[in-house]
């Protein structure tokens, strides 16, 4: 092979350089674009056989890896909806087709059509939440995902359906005859202390009921007390009674006079159905019979009116949460993270995209914090890992390796020359 060799070699180790300027070509493009992950190229020698009295130059072979495992420093913005994520996995992007990608660009902001899409055009994937459900990820797969849609128009309504009433019923109130209990809804009535509550029904209407507390009887062990609930629609005039109505459900509580609390037999809760629609629980498990005045200790009740979403927000678990006019929130999609045995042997495509394959191992799915994988933080975008410095430097000594390269093909060339003009 001879002086062929040589050059061959020489070409080879330009080749090689040629590669390797490439990637340092694209780490400098991209020093300042979210979530990219930086390329270098490594070089394996190439040999031929070699005979006992002379040498065969065989080359050098450039091979393209990926520091896709190595994190980018964070910086935060302005915009809730900026994601990055700490540590180990990719978020799970689309194109417009629907073929899945993974990506650590997470700078995403919504389109025409409220769909979430990042700079590069891909949109971002997670799964729908229904009824409050938090779901369940197919664990070596991306089924179940759907592309993200923070456009809720529609007016929402949510009944209630829980509510919570503890109090604090007083020890010295006096016992409450039987004809004069609100129960009996008489034109006037007698009780021990009132309260009033605020609850939904099925269309969205706000609800007020009114809450009687009655002491009906104490003994040396236990205190009966009756409470007695009504639609404060149905009150008199001025409010009060008499109701137009029966009531809406009456219970007994029992109370243990020498710990305050409700006893074992006594009922904890009220089930309650609402007009229009609407059966829930009020618990009332917490409240106590004290030597104090009468006093709500605490009180809730879900549900909310027809109101307009105004703003989306993420928590730190992925949950996507729609925040409407009225202070309410509810969850709408929950945002996995997804990664792969092999993270570096992803194959690289255009937008800061990745794709799984046969070299970088199954995709896993869960949400962040969960099994090995990062946490979600929001407002945040993870920077390239391209360090400028050292990409300055690889660029030289690729400069002055691609010339000697270049040396030796010339040296070849000459002595080629030298060696055809023997024959002049």
């Amino acid at each position: 092979m001879g002086l062929y060799g040589v050059m061959r070699t020489g070409v080879s180790g330009m080749n090689a350089q040629s590669s390797k300027l490439g990637t340092v070509a694209d780490n400098i493009a991209n020093s300042n674009t979210t979530g990219y992950k930086r390329a270098a190229s490594e070089f394996s020698s190439m040999v031929l056989s070699q005979g006992s009295g002379t040498y065969n130059s065989g080359g050098v072979q450039a091979h393209t890896v990926y520091s896709i495992s190595e994190q980018g420093s964070l910086s935060y913005t302005t915009s809730t909806l900026d994601l990055a994520v700490d540590g180990n996995g990719f978020f799970v992007v689309a194109d417009a087709d629907g073929s899945a990608m993974l990506t650590r660009a997470g700078a995403f902001v919504p389109d025409g059509e409220g769909y979430l899409l990042n700079t590069a055009g891909y949109y971002l994937q997670g799964y729908p939440i229904t009824d409050g459900v938090k779901p369940t990820t197919v664990a070596n797969g991306l089924g179940g995902l759907e592309a993200v849609n923070i456009s809720q128009n529609q007016l929402e309504a949510a009944p209630t359906d829980s509510a919570k009433l503890w109090a604090n019923l007083p020890e010295d109130a006096t016992i409450v005859p039987a004809a004069d209990l609100p129960s009996a809804n008489a034109a006037t009535s007698t009780y021990s202390a009132k309260t009033s509550l605020v609850v939904y029904d099925n269309l969205g209407n706000e609800l007020t009921v009114d809450v009687y507390y009655s002491k009906v009887t104490e003994t040396a062990a236990d205190s009966d007390w009756e409470v007695t609930i009504f639609n404060a629609a149905d009150a008199a005039a001025g409010g009060g009674f008499p109701y137009s109505s029966a009531p809406l459900s009456t219970q007994t509580l029992t109370f243990d006079v020498t710990t305050g609390s409700l006893t074992g037999a006594s009922p904890t809760v009220i089930n309650l159905t609402v007009p229009n629609g609407g059966t829930f629980d009020i618990d009332l498990a917490g409240s106590t019979y004290l030597a104090a005045d009468f006093t709500v200790t605490e009180v809730d009740a879900n549900g909310n009116a027809p109101s307009a979403v105004e703003t989306v927000e993420f928590d730190e678990e992925g949950t996507l949460y729609a925040i409407y006019a009225n202070g309410d929130r509810r969850a709408i999609y929950q945002i996995p993270l997804a990664d792969v045995a092999s993270p570096d042997k992803l194959t690289p495509m255009s937008g800061n995209v990745y794709r799984v394959s046969s070299d970088s191992g199954d995709v896993r799915v869960g949400f962040p914090g969960e099994g090995g994988l990062g946490d979600l933080v929001i407002g945040a975008l993870e920077g390239s890992n391209v360090d400028l410095a050292s990409e300055l430097t690889s660029m030289i000594e690729s400069q002055r390796s691609y010339t000697a390269n270049s040396k030796v093909f010339k040296a070849g060339s000459d002595l080629l020359e030298e060696l055809v003009n023997l024959v002049r």
